[in-house]
């Protein structure tokens, strides 16, 4: 993807990985929730893939203990790709391919305790640099032709400043997520007057919330080196955001797709039947078993 934007561009991305996954337990007791597999590859891979569409270069994982696998998965395999070629497995040789970090950069730092989103964000923060940044949260697959977070590019390079995906939900669950007070909104484009975490219903200011997409400006840092804790006892990521609200661009994007929660097992369910339906080898055996069993 070209940048022809007067913006600095965005070429790094920070994938907070470092949960344990205990809403898939026992899956889960010594295999990353990261490495789940949605449809023919873990969902680890779907977020880097993302990222890798719209450009970027440098890939930050932050990690926690038993994540080694993650890094496994795309380092090159030369046993495996000896073992296929000796087989004459073309395809499956492509599909390998494509995990394989190759010209791109992976680096992995800790978070050492779990102190929430926020803190792991900050972990990232040498890394990361005086740069603008993207953030995927794996858990949040979103289906579509063209990526969220290349979506989420074009609206930076129209507007610069910072970025976020955000999409409409039910009033009554507005109190799981980040929810933001739009100034203004033109059915795409949302412009952020405030952000907060987590409302009450009554004091919900609309019913848009961020999902796990984020284009962010390296002030952010700023605000997250001070560890105030928010919501929950933790360390939110919405709470530093909010805070470059008026000093910097700040805007939300719908983007279009289907988005599905794959940090619990109902999201993940569903996840895997659209990306089985959408596979032109499951599609009729996928479509025929679920009208047999309906």
């Amino acid at each position: 993807m070209q940048n022809t934007s007067s913006f600095k561009p965005v070429r790094k991305a920070v994938f907070p990985i470092a949960g344990l996954g205990t809403r898939f337990l026992p899956a889960t007791k010594v295999m990353p929730k990261e490495m789940l597999p949605l449809n023919d590859r873990p969902l680890i891979q779907h977020a880097f893939e993302e990222a890798r569409e719209a450009g970027i270069e440098e890939f930050v994982f932050v990690t926690g203990r038993q994540k080694e696998m993650i890094e496994e998965h795309f380092d090159h395999q030369p046993e495996l790709m000896r073992t296929l070629e000796q087989r004459g497995k073309d395809d499956m040789i492509d599909k390998v391919k494509t995990s394989e970090m190759s010209e791109a950069q992976l680096f992995c730092t800790r978070q050492a305790n779990p102190l929430g989103l926020g803190h792991a964000i900050w972990c990232a923060k040498k890394l990361i640099g005086d740069e603008p940044f993207a953030i995927i949260l794996p858990d949040d697959v979103i289906h579509w032709e063209r990526g969220c977070l290349t979506q989420m590019m074009d609206a930076y390079n129209e507007h610069g400043g910072n970025i976020v995906a955000v999409k409409d939900v039910p009033r009554e669950e507005t109190y799981k997520y980040g929810i933001i007070d739009p100034a203004s909104d033109n059915g795409k484009t949302v412009d952020i007057q405030g952000l907060v975490e987590k409302p009450d219903i009554d004091k919900a200011p609309s019913t848009l919330c961020v999902i796990g997409r984020y284009i962010l400006q390296p002030e952010v840092f700023n605000y997250l080196s001070a560890f105030e804790k928010g919501t929950g006892g933790e360390i939110q990521l919405t709470d530093s955001m909010a805070k470059l609200i008026g000093n910097q661009p700040f805007h939300g994007l719908r983007f279009e797709g289907d988005h599905f929660d794959c940090g619990g097992r109902n999201g993940f369910i569903k996840a895997n039947i659209t990306y089985a339906l959408k596979d032109p080898s499951l599609r009729d055996d996928i479509k025929s078993y679920i009208e047999s069993i309906l």
